[in-house]
């Protein structure tokens, strides 16, 4: 019986493949310096810190070190389930990003929705560019703006003395107010910029399908209701299933500037509490537990929020 030989690649083919692989490297030498920033941010500041991750599984003493230090397993995880406080945070937590879920996720829509139906381009040029600039402003200048307004002395309750006759309302101290300002905070900060998104996608609704709607007697809200918001359908559940990795992680740097000794104990979220734990108090090991539960539970409403738009005919993220 004949047998057939196989033959094994040339050497020369692999140092061939080395060559062209410098070739090519050496030719886009300039777009990757470009991309090197990127990649170092992400290196340094994302994947490094992931070492750190082992303090969860210890109870970390600094005399000993991180390695030194006895290892105690999931003990601290089982304490995010145990302690009443992480609860009473969590809670918060959803509650907030629920909120924010609720009235500050559809906000850039509806700004897109309208300035798409803006005729005069330097007038729609102009809107853009004012509701784009809270964007840039750091939270610690927003919350600074916001207690100038609010504050008991402010501009808003000025104004209601003035013409309502009205005593000062506590808006920075009492707790009922937290929630709501800082939505609010959110959509006049981030409204704006998340426009951007939403409006290239209606940049590519096909023209021909609003004149066939006129055609056949379809007005604006009904071009809108049949034409513009199935156009953009799927990037407005790209954007939802992104939201939702994040729904526990509420901002910590507004969330800290906004908290004060009179409400503190009922609006701290995870971000805030993490820093109290392990910053104040030094509790490295619970601190750094908190934080990766907090990641494992984006990771999986990411995942179960792709599937679940894949079950409903969209794309989703991957």
């Amino acid at each position: 019986m004949k047998t057939e030989s196989v033959a094994s690649p040339p050497i020369g083919s692999n140092v061939s493949a080395w060559k062209r692989l410098r070739s090519r490297l050496w030719k886009d030498r300039y777009l990757l310096l470009l991309g090197f920033p990127g990649l170092a941010y992400f290196l340094v500041y994302k994947y490094a810190p992931m070492f750190g991750l082992y303090l969860a599984f210890v109870e970390f003493n600094p005399f000993q070190g991180v390695f030194g230090s006895e290892w105690v397993g999931l003990q601290h995880f089982r304490r995010i389930f145990e302690d009443t406080e992480v609860t009473r945070v969590l809670i918060n937590t959803l509650y907030l990003s629920f909120l924010q879920i609720a009235f500050a996720f559809p906000m850039p829509i509806l700004f897109a929705l309208m300035l798409n139906e803006v005729r005069n381009q330097v007038y729609k040029r102009v809107v853009q560019s004012i509701i784009y600039l809270p964007h840039f402003l750091s939270w610690v200048v927003v919350v600074g703006i916001w207690i100038i307004f609010f504050r008991g002395e402010g501009l808003v309750n000025v104004f209601l003395k003035e013409a309502f006759g009205m005593d000062p309302v506590p808006f920075m101290t009492d707790p009922a107010f937290f929630k709501p300002m800082v939505v609010t905070q959110v959509i006049w900060k981030e409204a704006g910029w998340g426009t951007i998104i939403f409006l290239a996608a209606l940049a590519g609704v096909n023209p021909n399908l609003y004149e066939a709607a006129v055609m056949d007697g379809a007005g604006r809200f009904r071009q809108i209701w049949h034409i513009t918001l199935p156009a953009i359908r799927s990037t407005i559940v790209i954007m939802l299933i992104l939201r939702l990795g994040t729904v526990l992680d509420s901002g910590f740097e507004q969330v800290f500037l906004m908290l004060n000794p009179l409400n503190e104990e009922n609006q701290n979220v995870l971000d805030t509490f993490v820093f109290f734990k392990g910053i104040e108090q030094s509790d490295y090991s619970f601190a750094t537990a908190v934080g990766m539960f907090k990641g494992v539970v984006g990771l999986v409403l990411v995942m179960a929020a792709n599937q679940l738009a894949k079950k409903f005919g969209e794309e989703g993220v991957y």
